[in-house]
């Protein structure tokens, strides 16, 4: 198969370097980015070397026209202004797997519907997220992540033409459950590093049970089966985000705490944003996610406000 992916930072590097060892694979980054450059000139960055197939672009016609499908994997943030230009291309009948986490920021909207709404061709649409780290992976440890789609047929061909040892794929029924969990994650991972910023790192188990309720809730209210918090898509993935050396969301809310700057990209931060939108749109509590946003948004002391959410009134475990 044909695949083109789109981003070639460190997960979009990763994914030309997995998906070449099976498929032609043709990777695009903007004009003047210095990650398309150095894989360009070395065929290789920090996380992967690619074999010298791998055709590398910042043509997305190019990048577009030669692929069955298209893999991206940019900022959230960016997808609406990179969907615009590919509704420009003739990429009909192609499939668009979103390999990305995080909700519009200014809008609370899922990327699957951000994609829809810009792109007006007859395409096909899914998401391959879960756990899993780059560095991990290179090293060959294998690892499950899931995908997506509103389409079960896109399901059933993107888990056979992608799967392996490596990266074992398993299939979603519930791409609003999917898409949120995926998202949510990061709000929790950094909610783990400011824990970790402020010596309260022993409160992380309780912050992922009481995480998986919170984004269940929102998962409930927006019409999606619950359960998927408890997948590979949310709590699945809590091992690779809330402890792990490699997780950028956790490293930045540590960071944030000591007030060391982070340049890595944080997908959390804007989707904290989008998650209290969609919290209050729905009528849900998501404490853990407004405690976030006001420390990040609001300037909230972080200490007081973490130990104030755990210290929050009685309720039963499992309420609605």
């Amino acid at each position: 198969m044909n695949v083109s992916v789109l981003g070639c930072g460190r997960w979009g590097s990763f994914l030309a370097w997995y998906l070449s060892r099976e498929h032609a694979v043709t990777v695009w980054g903007r004009p003047g980015s210095r990650g398309l450059e150095a894989l360009r000139t070395a065929h290789k960055n920090q996380y992967v070397t690619l074999p010298d197939t791998v055709l590398c672009t910042n043509d997305l016609a190019q990048a577009a026209g030669t692929a069955e499908a298209i893999v991206i994997s940019i900022s959230a943030q960016q997808l609406r202004s990179l969907a615009a230009q590919l509704n420009a291309l003739p990429i009909a009948g192609k499939t668009l797997i979103l390999c990305m986490k995080g909700l519009e920021c200014d809008t609370g909207k899922r990327l699957t519907q951000v994609i829809g709404e810009e792109i007006r061709q007859p395409v096909h649409t899914a998401v391959w997220v879960g756990p899993g780290h780059v560095e991990d992976f290179t090293a060959g440890i294998p690892n499950c992540m899931v995908v997506d789609s509103a389409e079960p047929d896109v399901v059933d061909c993107v888990t056979s033409a992608f799967s392996s040892e490596l990266i074992r794929l398993y299939k979603g029924a519930d791409l609003v459950g999917t898409e949120i969990g995926a998202a949510a994650k990061n709000v929790i991972g950094i909610a783990a590093g400011m824990l970790d910023g402020v010596g309260l790192s022993s409160l992380k188990g309780a912050l992922m049970a009481r995480g998986a309720r919170e984004v269940a809730r929102l998962i409930h209210a927006m019409g999606g089966n619950e359960l998927s918090a408890y997948g590979l898509c949310h709590l699945g993935d809590y091992e690779a985000t809330l402890f792990s050396r490699y997780s950028h969301n956790r490293q930045f809310g540590e960071s944030y705490i000591r007030g060391e700057s982070y340049g890595a990209l944080a997908e959390g931060v804007p989707t904290a944003k989008a998650l209290v939108r969609l919290g209050a749109q729905c009528g849900v509590e998501l404490p853990i996610s407004e405690t976030v946003y006001r420390i990040l948004y609001e300037n909230e002391n972080a200490l007081d406000a973490l130990k104030a959410l755990f210290a929050r009134s009685v309720k039963g475990e499992f309420y609605l």
